[in-house]
């Protein structure tokens, strides 16, 4: 019982945390990010709204680059700080612009993403992620026993 209600968290436990958020919302993004890449593609008149006085294309390019890219990037823990980024914005924008006037069940979704997007922001990729290795470091696991 006490193991359970411990506040204190081990950083193996933190590191395969984060990565299983990293891969999770990256996962669920690109289901949304994959279908408008589609339509972009598809040759068809893009149907998508302009955003701060952008074409629908750029708006639709722009929200390709945040939910496709950056969520492979963000899935892999590669510059992930910066992955983030533009998500955060994309999710900003689809609460307040696209969803502002509706009602709040319709904004939910995309403010948690911007939830979990803010916390991967100041917690980082962890252990177990691209960045972690091109830091010059190696999981533990890996690295032989020093006796």
């Amino acid at each position: 019982m006490k193991k359970i209600l411990s506040v204190n968290s081990a950083a193996a436990t933190t590191d395969m945390a984060l990565l299983v958020a990293r891969v999770g919302i990256g996962a669920i993004m690109l289901t949304h990010g994959i279908p408008k890449m589609m339509m972009l593609f598809s040759g068809a008149p893009v149907q998508f709204p302009p955003v701060m006085g952008l074409t629908p294309e750029l708006s639709l390019g722009l929200a390709i680059f945040a939910e496709v890219l950056c969520s492979i990037f963000l899935m892999a823990g590669f510059v992930t700080r910066l992955a983030v980024l533009p998500l955060i914005i994309t999710m900003l924008v689809a609460a307040l612009v696209f969803h502002g006037a509706d009602p709040f069940a319709k904004k939910e979704l995309s403010l948690q993403f911007l939830l979990a997007y803010v916390v991967l922001l100041l917690a980082g990729s962890g252990k177990y992620s691209v960045d972690y290795l091109l830091q010059g470091n190696r999981p533990e696991s890996v690295t032989p026993d020093k006796k």
